[in-house]
C-alpha cells in the first residue's frame, strides 16, 4: 500500500503552503508569484519581483530560503536589441536580490509571450520552530504594518506625467517633483526585503502574519482573519501612506480605493499580529536594524473572523516631512 500523503499544515488560501515532508520532521514552505512590469527600470523590476516572491515565505516566519526559481517571459513585441538590453538587467536584479536574501536562483523557465512577465518560486525547508503558523491571534493583540501603502498610486501618478489628460486632474495638488519622489520611494519600498521583519516575528512572539500585496491591506487582513482559530476580528485605525498619495487618491474620487484598503500593493509590508506589550519593541527593533519605520495600525477584538477599517482612519504621511537629498 502506498503511504498516505501528509496533510498540509497550511494549504491553499494563505501566502505559502506549509507541508510536512516525508522524512525527518521537516516542513516544505513554498510559494510562487509573478506579474507584469510596473516600473521603468528593468534592474529594479527584477529586484522587486524577487522581493515579492520571497515575501510570501517570510510571512510564514521562514527566513532562510533554500532555493529560488525564476519565471521569465520576454515579449514578442520587443526588438532583438530591446530584449538583449532589458532581459539581462531584469535577471541581474532578481539574482542580486536573491543574494541579498542569502539564497540563490538555481533554475526556472523562460518563454516568449505577448507580455513581459517576471516572477519566480521560493522554497524553504524548515523545522517546525522556524515557522509561525498564522492562526493564533487573540483579543488584545495589535496589528503592525512594516511598509507604507500607496505603491500603486505612486506608480500610476508617475505614468501620468506622460499623459496630459490624467496629469491635469492632479497637478493643482502635487508637483512633478513630488510625484517623482513618491515613485522613487515606492521603488525603494517594493525592492526592500521583508526578511528582518520576518526574523523579528520570532523574537517578539508574533501570533500571525500575512504580506500586503494585490488584494490591498483590507483584502489581506480579511483573509488572515478568516484563518484564525479564535473568534476574533481585526480593526484598522491608522493608514501609513507614502507622502502625498492619499491626496492624489482623493483627487481621483478614491478610484484606487487607497483609503478603503483595497488599493493593490506590490511587494508590500508584513501585516503582523503581535501581543500588545511586544509591538512597540518590534517596531523599534526594525527601525534600529533597517532604518525604516513600522507602525501599529490596529487592534484585535472579539468578533467573527472579519477585518475592517474604521470610517475615518488616521492617515500617517510617510515620511512626515521631506528632507532635502533624502528619500525617507
Amino acid at each position: 500500500m502506498p503511504e498516505s500523503k501528509p496533510t498540509p499544515v497550511v494549504g491553499i488560501g494563505l501566502d505559502s503552503c506549509v507541508i510536512p515532508i516525508r522524512h525527518g520532521g521537516l516542513f516544505l514552505v513554498q510559494s510562487t508569484a509573478f506579474f507584469y512590469p510596473l516600473v521603468d527600470d528593468p534592474y529594479v523590476m527584477g529586484k522587486i519581483a524577487c522581493a515579492n516572491v520571497l515575501s510570501d515565505v517570510y510571512a510564514m516566519g521562514a527566513v532562510e530560503v533554500d532555493n529560488m526559481l525564476m519565471l521569465l517571459s520576454t515579449s514578442n513585441k520587443m526588438t532583438e536589441k530591446e530584449r538583449d538590453t532589458i532581459m539581462p538587467l531584469i535577471l541581474q536584479g532578481f539574482k542580486d536580490c536573491a543574494e541579498e536574501a542569502g539564497t540563490t536562483v538555481q533554475g526556472g523557465q523562460t518563454v516568449i509571450n505577448p507580455w513581459l512577465i517576471v516572477g519566480g518560486v521560493a522554497t524553504s525547508v524548515c523545522t517546525q520552530n522556524e515557522i509561525i503558523i498564522p492562526e493564533n491571534a487573540i483579543v488584545g493583540d495589535v496589528l503592525v504594518l512594516t511598509k507604507p501603502l500607496g505603491t500603486q498610486v505612486a506608480v500610476n501618478a508617475h505614468q501620468w506625467l506622460e499623459n496630459p489628460d490624467r496629469w491635469n486632474r492632479i497637478k493643482s495638488m502635487i508637483s512633478e517633483d513630488d510625484v517623482r519622489k513618491a515613485y522613487q520611494r515606492a521603488m525603494n519600498s517594493m525592492a526592500r526585503l521583508n526578511k528582518i521583519g520576518a526574523s523579528l516575528m520570532h523574537k517578539y512572539n508574533a501570533h500571525a502574519c500575512t504580506d500586503v500585496t494585490g488584494f490591498g491591506l483590507l483584502g489581506h487582513a480579511q483573509n488572515l482573519a478568516k484563518h484564525q482559530k479564535h473568534d476574533v476580528s481585526f480593526v484598522i485605525h491608522n493608514l501609513p501612506i507614502i507622502a502625498k498619495m492619499a491626496t492624489i487618491s482623493k483627487a481621483c474620487g478614491n478610484a484606487f480605493g487607497l483609503l478603503q484598503g483595497t488599493s493593490a500593493e506590490t511587494s508590500g509590508g508584513l501585516l503582523v499580529v503581535l501581543p500588545r506589550e511586544q509591538a512597540a519593541a518590534y517596531c523599534k527593533d526594525i527601525q534600529a536594524q533597517e532604518g525604516y519605520q513600522a507602525w501599529i495600525i490596529g487592534v484585535v477584538e472579539k468578533g467573527g473572523r472579519t477585518a475592517k477599517i474604521i470610517d475615518k482612519p488616521r492617515i500617517i504621511e510617510v515620511p512626515a516631512k521631506d528632507t532635502e537629498g533624502e528619500l525617507w
